[in-house]
């Protein structure tokens, strides 16, 4: 296997950045980047800390990062699996990424920044959904925001619904969990269960 090992052999491969992939980063939101955040529902935040990398998916109502100034956003923190990987690894390392994705728009829009965590009261409660408030909101000060171009959105054909994949066809949760769990959890019950629990529990 033929291997990249210098940043030099790597140029020579794809050479250097056109101006447009360059001027299109800031470090602040502007009206342009502000309307991709604000229709956005869904969010992927990647973080680091001592036990390695994390990726993890976070959803809501759309628009519910909230831009707070030019170079602040806010991200409310729900009720989930109590894992907490990407908070504790902002506790220890305060570095993160965000990737913003828009049903219908090949076009995405990356932030990278420093976070912190915060339980002000007044905070939590202005991210109220269903009488519930967040848990935490995480506090991002932007370092760097940009646009990604459609080629990726494109080259999956995404948002098209012919190529939408039966959920039926993978294994559930619940099967997941009998295996990995070597049947100590019943893989059955917690499929049956769990729209119920998602209802009570999605805020």
């Amino acid at each position: 296997m033929s291997v990249i090992s210098t940043i030099e052999q790597l140029e020579a491969l794809y050479g250097l950045p056109g101006e447009t992939s360059l001027v299109k980063e800031l470090d602040h939101i502007i009206p342009e980047y502000a309307a991709f955040i604000e229709a956005s529902p869904f969010v992927s935040l990647a973080t680091s800390g001592p036990e390695g990398l994390d990726c993890s998916p976070r959803g809501d109502l759309a628009g519910f990062v909230r831009i707070h100034d030019p170079r602040t956003l806010m991200m409310p923190d729900r009720r989930g699996n109590n894992r907490a990987d990407s908070l504790k690894n902002i506790i220890r390392d305060p570095r993160v990424a965000l990737l913003f994705l828009v049903p219908g728009s090949g076009t995405t829009l990356r932030v990278n920044g420093r976070a912190r965590i915060s339980i002000d009261a007044e905070l939590c409660a202005s991210f109220t959904v269903e009488g519930k408030p967040a848990r935490s909101v995480t506090v991002i000060e932007v370092d760097a925001v940009y646009f990604q171009c459609a080629r990726a959105i494109v080259r999956s054909d995404l948002w098209n619904p012919e190529r939408h994949v039966d959920a039926k066809s993978l294994p559930t949760p619940g099967q997941i969990l009998a295996v990995t769990s070597r049947a100590s959890i019943d893989g059955e019950t917690y499929d049956r269960e769990w729209p119920e629990r998602a209802k009570t529990s999605m805020w």
